[in-house]
């Protein structure tokens, strides 16, 4: 499944947000791959980040890495950046974006 999702980073952290996607800690991918995601991609365009991501199960996902402690520390990193979070207040599953049109 793919999902797509938006946040928002915090405008004056753009470049701190930029640098800290240079230096994803390799234990956080590696864990990110074991949940069963087989790529994530993201887009910028002013503050707005735009996220798509492949994976069998998105919930699956967010349930494995809730408790690692790599991504705690990433999730609190992230926190300190973002204006709008990538589970918009605990939608958790079902936030990614709505599908409107795909090219068939």
């Amino acid at each position: 499944m793919r999902i797509a999702l938006h946040t928002k980073v915090r405008a004056d952290r753009v470049a701190a947000y930029e640098a800290a996607h240079r230096e994803v800690p390799e234990e956080l991918t590696a864990a990110i791959r074991a949940a069963d995601v087989t790529s994530w991609t993201i887009w910028r365009s002013g503050t707005d980040l735009f996220h798509v991501l492949e994976c069998e199960d998105y919930g699956r996902v967010l349930a494995e890495l809730e408790k690692l402690p790599v991504n705690i520390a990433w999730q609190a990193r992230m926190a300190e950046l973002l204006d709008v979070v990538h589970d918009y207040s605990g939608a958790g599953a079902e936030a990614g974006l709505p599908v409107v049109w795909e090219l068939p």
